[in-house]
């Protein structure tokens, strides 16, 4: 007999479900609302006059080259900071699958860093690779490597990128680890019963069954490196040099916090999100295809 939950009130469920509602609701659903409907607006920095002023906020933005700059930048980090902390996630957690001495302490030290919050996350990048305070840039500098994110737009958007990969890498690599030990040991075995050596294993026994968690992961990683990046840009760039690191996300935050520019920020803000609930759509449409379940 398959039990069944039985409440004494009618009203008893709707209580319970009622404060996650209302955190959803309040948090998230009406912040969204208002920042459409400021999305159509013109307003000064200190809300004495308001216009309506229907779409001319997206009109501006689309023309606007700057604003497509930082979405191709926005995509190019966004997928630099999803394959490299997936890889390296997922060769940490294969590592750490294997039953070695000490296992357990391996696994809870590379845990460790999710619980790091991002603007900490870029004060410690910024600490190692500093140009001239930096350990790790002491020992660029021996190898000849004339390391400036001060002044290079490329090697600052290389370091946002590092630093916002290592911060995930935790979060990908519990999943990865949970996904490898719930994997019969069974058919890794007959696949080596078979012949096949440890990399074939790998690809075409491994990786197939791990494809559920590696889709769930893309999506997570995604989103973000499109909203959760903006403390470490604040902190370790602020946007620079030249706005090379500046993304949507930050570009939301100067144009409105900064520019006092409240409707284009709304704007942003919006098309932001429309491109987030696009880029899962697509991945739900297309990628998930090829997972095996």
């Amino acid at each position: 007999m398959q039990k069944q939950a039985i409440f004494q009130s009618k009203l008893l469920p709707y209580a319970l479900v009622a404060p996650q509602l209302a955190i959803v609701l309040i948090f998230f659903y009406w912040p969204a609302v208002q920042a459409v409907i400021q999305s159509y607006l013109l307003q000064d920095a200190f809300g004495l006059s308001t216009s309506f002023v229907w779409f001319e906020n997206y009109l501006e933005l689309f023309k606007d080259p700057a604003y497509f700059t930082a979405i191709v930048r926005t995509f190019v980090f966004s997928f630099a900071i999803a394959i490299s902390s997936l890889s390296f996630a997922l060769l940490l957690a294969v590592m750490a699958d294997k039953p070695l001495r000490g296992s357990t302490l391996y696994r809870t030290l590379l845990i460790w860093p999710y619980a790091v919050a991002p603007p900490v996350v870029g004060v410690l990048w910024v600490f190692m690779l500093h140009p001239s305070l930096g350990v790790l840039s002491r020992y660029l500098r021996t190898l000849g490597v004339d390391w400036n994110p001060l002044l290079d737009g490329d090697q600052a958007a290389l370091l946002i990128i590092l630093a916002a990969a290592w911060k995930q890498i935790s979060y990908n690599f519990l999943f990865f680890l949970a996904g490898l030990q719930s994997i019969p040991k069974s058919v890794i075995e007959a696949a080596a019963i078979d012949g096949a050596r440890p990399m074939r294993r790998f690809w075409t026994v491994i990786f197939p069954l791990l494809s559920p968690t590696i889709f769930f992961l893309l999506v997570v990683n995604i989103v973000y490196a499109f909203f959760d990046t903006f403390g470490i840009i604040d902190t370790m760039t602020r946007g620079g040099p030249g706005k090379a690191t500046e993304t949507l996300v930050y570009k939301v935050y100067t144009d409105g916090l900064l520019g006092g520019n409240l409707g284009s920020s709304a704007a942003q803000s919006v098309i932001l999100m429309v491109i987030v609930i696009m880029l899962t759509a697509i991945q739900f449409r297309f990628v998930e295809r090829k997972v095996t379940y």
